[in-house]
Parts: structure tokens; sequence; C-alpha cells
């Protein structure tokens, strides 16, 4: 990795390297933030899932 930084920082890509950098982070946080998104929604679907079966097993009706 150090060769490839050293080559770009030699050629004066700083900007580029840099560019690179943001957008590798970026994505990076894209993927983990719909992770979290997928695991929070299945929860979600755990809970009510949960919730309606009380609800029939103890007659929730009002």
């Amino acid at each position: 990795m150090s060769d490839i930084t050293q080559s770009i920082i030699a050629r004066g890509d700083l900007a580029h390297l840099a560019l690179f950098l943001w957008a590798s982070g970026a994505s990076g946080l894209l993927v983990w933030s719909l992770k979290e998104m997928a695991c929070a929604t299945r929860r979600f679907d755990d809970f009510v899932r949960e919730l309606s079966h009380f609800n029939r097993r103890f007659g929730g009706e009002t």
C-alpha cells in the first residue's frame, strides 16, 4: 500500500487520493447503515409479531 501511496504523492495526485479515501469511507458507512437498518427492521417485525401473539393469547379486544 505504501508503494501506491508514494507513487500518487510523487505524481502530485493528492486530490485523487483524498477523493478515493473519502468515497471509500462514505461507501463503507452506507453499507454499514443499510445493514443496521435491516437489523432494526427485523427486530421491529419480531416485536410486532410477539405483540400480536400476546394479544391473541390474552384476548386483546376492547
